[in-house]
């Protein structure tokens, strides 16, 4: 690799009871430019790790650098994305307050939202994810799918510089999948970002990702295809 360090964690364990981690000894470097998918069986600490990493769950031990700052310290504001399985979206209000909330996330300025800048990134990611026929309307009348193009669209006017992903393309057709996932992709290369996404569909996760890693019993490994069995004769 020759990116720099984005993401770092050594001897990280992680979950709630410090007596039962969910995964133990996590040793995991990404670096800039990389997109990376973690799959793996339901329950066994794949999202967890992802809040972890995002500062909402403190490590059980171990080190985690995030852009540049140790854990518990916060990475510089706007550098890091989130985009939980539980979208946290503000469901009275409309995709383009949403979104615009990202574009504020990643500048702390108070007079940015009233910026040509805060309008273009908020109106450029509704746009990317093909949501803008929807763009007053409120979250709670749009389908399950849509709100998670609105999640993707919020993260991506933040420009962060790692993205971590928890299922998001869960609930999307395929053209509509192959459509976002494209442009997070594009996102991540043209912008030499970083993203880290939770996936369960392995097929899917190939075509995503540099690298796919499982996470199983506790531990996580590099993904391995099934090997070619040769007659020996």
């Amino acid at each position: 690799m020759t990116g720099e360090h984005i993401l770092q964690m050594k001897d990280v364990s992680i979950g709630f009871k410090q007596n039962k981690p969910l995964v133990d000894s996590l040793n995991l470097e990404i670096y800039s430019g990389e997109i990376v998918a973690i799959a793996g069986p339901s329950g066994i600490g794949k999202t967890t790790m992802l809040k972890t990493i995002a500062g909402l769950v403190p490590p059980l031990s171990g080190k985690i650098e995030v852009c540049g700052s140790k854990i518990p310290s916060l990475p510089p504001r706007g550098s890091l994305g989130y985009i939980p399985q539980r979208l946290g979206l503000v469901r009275h209000a409309s995709v383009y307050h949403n979104v615009m909330m990202g574009a504020l996330a990643g500048n702390a300025s108070r007079w940015f939202p009233y910026s040509t800048e805060a309008r273009r990134l908020t109106l450029e990611s509704i746009e990317l994810m093909g949501i803008k026929d929807k763009i007053r309307t409120p979250i709670r009348k749009l389908s399950g799918g849509q709100q998670r193009r609105v999640a993707t669209a919020r993260t991506l006017a933040q420009r962060p510089s790692l993205i971590l992903a928890d299922e998001f393309l869960s609930e999307l057709d395929e053209e509509t999948m192959n459509s976002v996932m494209d442009s997070v992709k594009n996102y991540v290369k043209e912008n030499n970002a970083t993203l880290l996404v939770v996936e369960h569909d392995i097929a899917r996760s190939k075509i995503l990702a540099d690298r796919l890693l499982i996470m199983d019993d506790g531990r996580l490994n590099p993904f391995i295809t099934d090997p070619i069995i040769m007659e020996v004769k």
